[in-house]
This record gives C-alpha cells, sequence and structure tokens, in this order.
C-alpha cells in the first residue's frame, strides 16, 4: 500500500475507541464516587464563608 492510500483511510478501530472511552467513563466514576464527599465539603465551606461575608 502506498503512503497516500493509508492516510486517506478512515476506518478506525472501533472497538478499541468503544473500549476506551467506557474505561474513561469507569474512571470518572470511581474517582467521583470516591472524592465527592471532600468536594462536596470544600464547596460547602466555601459558600459559608462567601455567605458570612
Amino acid at each position: 500500500m502506498n503512503t497516500r492510500k493509508l492516510l486517506s483511510d478512515d476506518t478506525g478501530d472501533v472497538p478499541g475507541w468503544v473500549l476506551i472511552t467506557l474505561m474513561t467513563a469507569g474512571l470518572v466514576v470511581l474517582m467521583w464516587s470516591v472524592a465527592g464527599p471532600a468536594l462536596q465539603g470544600v464547596f460547602d465551606s466555601a459558600m459559608d464563608k462567601v455567605v458570612a461575608f
């Protein structure tokens, strides 16, 4: 195959991209479940300081 044909070939690795997307979504859910309560505490603390100001 020549280089031009390889560069113009737009058939992708769809199962690979689906797997990457699902793994990324899983990591986001996992990190959110771990960090969610801490982030909520930081947000509440910041809002209390703003309201008290």
